[in-house]
């Protein structure tokens, strides 16, 4: 029961849901009067902060089996969006995927990364683990008003700028594809790539516990024609969204690797990179930064 004092500092309702059935009708019974929480460290902030009001109802998932822990199915890798940062960083099965291991252990510091998830990163909209996500062509599944749905990182991104996503969805899981069984030169069909090219970077304004920047992921695939076959690039940090550097990756695509692109992609994503200025940095430094991270990125790892 929800107390009249509501609004002068009385402690909001907070309710604990032990499935997506219990969650699906909280959803409905409290729809435009409830919060979401997981670890809770961004909203406690923003509360603090008087950055947004306190609800007067609290829906805790952490209680909901189907939002925790990381998994192997099928051919993708998943990761319930309850399982906290840490638990994350520690996973042996992540270690497939160290772009996004790196972007996990760069978030905050380690007593956040305690307590924070990493679906609370993701629906933050500027979370650090989206562009190591983009590149990995992740998807998100979503509980609605309509049951599950699926979405790609990138048209949930799209959503939040056109302003579609409906804040009372619940991210469930991230889903993976796993690419170790997969790495196939694009024109025979067969023939197995010679190498995986992936590297994260970060910058803040100081080195632990600060707010990103900017952020940057590049994965990629070259045959032994030593041939770019597939690349993903993104960029994002700060506040801004992260993007999808796709005209960036054309670049690339199908050419012979080499140092030599460096500067081609750095040039590219200068270009291309849409980002924003505040009184901690300008857009044209977001996006000189990204540029130079990209191309020294690729450099380092062309030139092992």
């Amino acid at each position: 029961m929800v107390t009249p004092a509501y609004g002068s500092g009385a402690m909001p309702s907070v309710w604990q849901p032990e499935n997506l059935q219990e969650l699906q009708a909280l959803r409905s019974r409290l729809k435009g009067i409830c919060c979401f929480t997981a670890g809770g460290t961004l909203l406690r902030t923003q509360w603090e902060g008087g950055l947004v009001p306190a609800p007067e109802h609290l829906i805790s998932l952490g209680r909901i089996p189907e939002m925790n822990g990381v998994s192997i199915r099928g051919d993708e890798l998943v990761i319930g969006a309850m399982t906290r940062l840490k638990e994350c960083a520690a996973q042996a099965l992540l270690y497939q995927l160290p772009i996004l291991q790196e972007a996990v252990n760069a978030i905050a510091a380690p007593s956040i990364r305690n307590v924070a998830t990493i679906g609370g990163n993701i629906v933050s909209g500027v979370g650090d683990t989206l562009t190591a996500l983009l590149v990995y062509d992740a998807e998100l599944h979503w509980l609605t008003d309509s049951g599950i749905e699926i979405r790609s990182v990138t048209s949930w991104l799209q959503g939040g700028r056109d302003g579609s996503r409906n804040p009372g969805d619940v991210l469930i899981s991230i889903h993976i594809p796993m690419r170790s069984s997969s790495l196939f030169d694009v024109d025979s069909g067969h023939k197995p790539a010679a190498r995986e090219v992936s590297f994260y970077r970060k910058l803040g304004r100081r080195e632990t516990f600060s707010a990103s920047l900017v952020t940057v992921a590049l994965y990629g695939e070259i045959n032994s024609d030593k041939c770019w076959t597939k690349i993903a690039i993104a960029a994002g940090g700060g506040s801004g969204m992260a993007m999808r550097l796709l005209e960036s990756e054309q670049r690339l695509l199908g050419s012979e690797a080499s140092v030599m692109q460096a500067a081609t992609l750095a040039a590219a994503v200068a270009e291309e990179f849409t980002t924003y200025g505040d009184v901690f940095a300008t857009e044209h430094y977001r996006k000189q930064t990204a540029a130079n991270m990209l191309g020294a990125g690729l450099w380092e790892a062309l030139h092992e």
